[in-house]
């Protein structure tokens, strides 16, 4: 029998269930994903660093996990919740279940709790701090949590940027010919860079505590700021190097990115209930009334009364009518809330990608 294990949140809730994936303790953000699949994406994400996610969906793990749908270099959470467990994943490509998944990365998981319960409670009360543990009481548990930092207080971006700057896929022939993007690493994923680099682009991820002036020294053709956990309130730094680009370079910002650019052009941010994570959120285009399916996950949104008149919203959320979108009205910058890259995810979206490279050619 596997071990006993509960997750205990920060108003004194309790789900008892059991262990699987590493037997360690983790706290963090307790945030739930409305996405049928895309575990493994969920898992390596840079975007949840610093939280315990909750899939929706209740049989996890039912086509294993393999070498090839990581978004980056390891699993990002710090723990994993699940209704159920797939023990015998069945898929072409699968190398490890999702319990050997975990386990490998000293990552916790915890099945067999109704996770429709703990969803209903962060709807009602609001996403807020857990701690997922086999060997203590839910009174000790408790204890741990008035003791950890509050998630917003952590500048996430930091952990998850690369330390030193790497080209996707180099060396290709012609590469010389092509346009140069450098990709801003507040917490990128892979497909990103997959899908600039199948547009024709040589592609620079570099660290989210590169300057403006080294960023400007590589000579790009355009600037991508990408995706990122945390609170953008306190990624001032970031918000800096951007004031540094804006006026330089075409400029495409994703998720965090839009959000960072915003706040470099005066507006202010505000945190989500309990965000949008998942692949079905309906998003509206203002200037032509077309809906798109998107993939979000976020925590934090761009408040719309703060923005300054050179920028202007170009896409909401149906769901709550948040800023899903943003445009510079004059400078060649641009900017949405969800993922466009979100593999597996709506295909919706890709064509943003497309916009940022005739953008950067002077096309659009």
């Amino acid at each position: 029998m596997t071990k006993r294990a509960r997750l205990v949140l920060a108003d004194g809730s309790v789900y008892e269930g059991f262990s699987f994936g590493a037997m360690t303790e983790a706290i963090g953000e307790v945030v739930f994903n409305t996405s049928m699949t895309g575990y493994q994406e969920m898992l390596t994400d840079p975007s949840y660093a610093g939280q315990i996610v909750v899939p929706t969906y209740p049989l996890i793990g039912n086509y294993g996990t393999n070498d090839d749908d990581s978004e980056s270099a390891r699993i990002q959470v710090r723990g994993f919740v699940v209704r159920e467990e797939c023990l015998e994943p069945n898929h072409y490509l699968n190398t490890r279940t999702i319990d050997e998944y975990l386990a490998d990365s000293d990552i916790p998981g915890l099945c067999g709790v109704d996770t429709r319960s703990i969803t209903r409670r962060l709807r009602s009360v609001g996403v807020m701090m857990g701690m997922m543990t086999c060997e203590r009481t839910s009174e000790e548990a408790l204890e741990e949590l008035r003791k950890a930092p509050d998630y917003g207080e952590i500048d996430f971006a930091r952990q998850v940027t690369t330390p030193e700057p790497y080209e996707w896929e180099p060396d290709k022939a012609g590469d010389g010919l092509l346009p140069r993007v450098v990709v801003l690493d507040c917490g990128l994923k892979y497909t990103i860079l997959r899908m600039m680099r199948s547009r024709g682009c040589r592609i620079t991820a570099v660290p989210c505590t590169t300057s403006a002036d080294e960023i400007l020294g590589m000579g790009p053709d355009g600037i991508i700021l990408s995706p990122g956990p945390g609170d953008p309130a306190v990624l001032d730094y970031i918000v800096e190097t951007i004031k540094g680009l804006v006026r330089e370079k075409p400029i495409m910002g994703i998720c965090l990115g839009n959000q960072l650019i915003g706040r470099a052009f005066g507006a202010k941010t505000f945190k989500l209930k309990f965000g949008h994570r998942g692949g079905n959120h309906p998003v509206k285009d203002l200037r032509d009334g077309r809906v798109y399916i998107t993939a979000q996950n976020h925590g934090y949104a761009v408040d719309p009364a703060t923005l300054p008149d050179e920028l202007e919203v170009t896409q909401i959320n149906l769901n709550d009518g948040t800023v899903e979108g943003l445009r510079h009205k004059e400078l060649p910058i641009f900017s949405i809330q969800y993922h466009s890259e979100a593999s597996p995810g709506p295909y919706d979206n890709t064509y943003l990608f497309d916009r940022f490279v005739n953008m950067i050619k002077g096309e659009g």
